[in-house]
C-alpha cells in the first residue's frame, strides 16, 4: 500500500476515548476554517526530549549549527498533564535520540497514566536498554531510523550505528509482540534517501517483512552541507522514479506499507512555497531548550514554556495566531518560505532539497 504522510490527522493505531475523539474532530474543523485563535487542543504535543545524540550522521546538519547541549525539563510534562485526556498523542523526537533523556522510562510511565498514543523515533542503538520499558509503559509506535538495507550503507552514513545489532534487537521485540499476542509497538523504518542508498529502498522494505515491521518510509536528504551536493536528489526524477516503482511493487507483494514523497514535478503544492501547513493547529512543539516552536523542521522561536501560564494562554498567544494567520500566505516567515518539512514541503522546489547556508536549525539556550 502507498502512502503519503499525513497533514491534518495522525496514525490511527488504536481507537480514540470520546474525549478526544471530540478534540480531535474539533480541532480539523477550526483547522479547515483557519481559526486563529482555538476552543481545541492540539491533536498531538511533540516533545523534543534532547538535541544530543550518540550518532554522527554524516547529513544531520550538527556542524552547521550550534547545538549547545540541552535536555527537556521534565516538568513541563508534568504541567501538560490536564490536556492529556484530550490530545491523541504524545510524540517523543527532535534532533536529538530521545532514548538519551535520562528520565526517558519515567516519561513513558508519566504518559501510560493518560489515554495518549505514546510515539518516539530513535536511531536504534539503545533498543537493548529500554525493550522492557516499551512494553510495560505500552508504546504504540515507534519509527527506526535507518539509511540503508545493507550494514555498510547504512553504517557510513550513520556514523557508529550497527545495522546487524539493530535488526537482532527488533527481531526480538518482535518476538515478544507474538508471544504475548499483542498489536503493539507499531513499527516502521525511516530512511533518508541519498543518491547512494536509494536503490537498497526494494531491499529495505524486503528487511522489514523479514523482522516483521509494518511499514517503511523514505524521506529526501535535505543537504545542509556543501560537501553533501553530490548526494541529492534533486533533478534525478527519472532515478528516483524507477527505485519508488520497484519498491511499490515489493511492498505490494510482501504486504508492507510504504510512504514515499512526491516526485520532483509532480508535488500537489504545484507552484506553491509548501503544501499548505497545518502544524501549528495540529501540533504543539516544546524543544529540548523549553522554546516553543513551530515544527522540528524550523529555526523560528515563538516564546520559552511558562508554567505559570494556562495552556490555553500558550496556544492561542499573539505568536501562535500571527503564525497560523501568515504560514500559508505571502506573509510566512522566511523558514517556512524555505520548508523542508518532510510532509509539508514542496518537492518541486530546489529550496526543500538543498539548504546550505541557510538558517535550518534554531539556536539552543541552555
Amino acid at each position: 500500500m502507498l502512502l503519503r504522510a499525513k497533514t491534518t490527522g495522525l496514525l490511527q493505531v488504536r481507537p480514540l476515548t470520546e474525549e478526544q475523539e471530540k478534540n480531535t474532530k474539533l480541532n480539523q474543523k477550526e483547522m479547515q476554517e483557519g481559526k486563529l485563535i482555538l476552543e481545541s487542543k492540539p491533536q498531538r504535543l511533540v516533545l523534543e526530549l534532547t538535541n544530543a545524540c550518540n550518532l554522527r550522521c554524516i547529513m544531520c546538519g550538527r556542524d552547521e549549527a550550534n547545538f549547545s547541549l540541552t535536555t527537556f525539563d521534565i516538568d513541563i510534562l508534568k504541567n501538560l498533564a490536564p490536556i492529556l485526556n484530550e490530545v491523541e498523542e504524545v510524540t517523543l523526537f527532535g534532533w536529538g535520540e530521545p532514548t538519551l533523556h535520562p528520565h526517558f522510562e519515567e516519561i513513558l510511565a508519566f504518559l501510560d497514566k493518560y489515554p495518549v498514543k505514546k510515539y518516539f523515533v530513535t536511531n536504534g542503538m539503545r533498543l537493548d536498554k529500554i525493550k522492557d520499558a516499551i512494553f510495560k509503559y505500552h508504546v504504540d509506535i515507534m519509527a527506526i531510523s535507518l539509511d540503508g538495507a545493507k550494514a555498510e550503507t547504512n553504517n557510513s552514513i550513520r556514523v557508529n550505528s550497527d545495522l546487524e545489532f539493530i535488526v537482532e534487537q527488533l527481531k526480538d521485540i518482535v518476538k515478544i509482540k507474538k508471544e504475548k499476542n499483542l498489536s503493539y509497538p507499531y513499527m516502521n523504518f525511516v530512511m533518508t534517501m541519498f543518491d547512494r542508498n536509494i536503490e537498497e529502498l526494494p531491499d529495505l522494505v524486503k528487511l522489514a517483512s523479514e523482522i516483521g515491521l509494518e511499514e517503511v518510509k523514505g524521506v529526501y536528504l535535505t543537504v545542509f552541507s556543501e560537501n553533501l551536493l553530490e548526494e541529492t536528489l534533486h533533478n534525478k526524477k527519472e532515478k528516483v522514479k524507477t527505485v519508488f516503482e520497484k519498491a511499490e511493487k515489493t511492498a505490494q507483494e510482501l504486504n508492507i506499507k510504504l510512504k514515499l514523497p512526491y516526485l520532483q514535478d509532480e508535488d500537489i503544492a504545484g507552484e506553491k512555497l509548501h503544501k499548505d501547513c497545518f502544524v501549528a493547529w495540529r501540533d504543539f512543539f516544546v524543544g529540548s531548550d523549553s522554546y516553543i516552536r513551530p515544527c522540528q523542521s524550523n529555526a523560528l522561536k515563538f516564546f520559552k514554556y511558562d508554567k505559570n501560564k494556562t495552556f490555553e494562554e500558550m496556544w492561542n498567544s499573539k505568536e501562535y495566531q500571527e503564525f497560523r494567520a501568515s504560514v500559508n500566505n505571502e506573509k510566512m516567515c522566511e523558514g517556512c518560505r524555505r520548508c523542508y518539512q518532510s510532509s509539508h514541503a514542496n518537492w518541486n522546489n530546489k529550496i526543500a532539497f538543498i539548504q546550505t547556508g541557510e538558517e535550518f536549525a534554531p539556536s539552543w539556550e541552555k
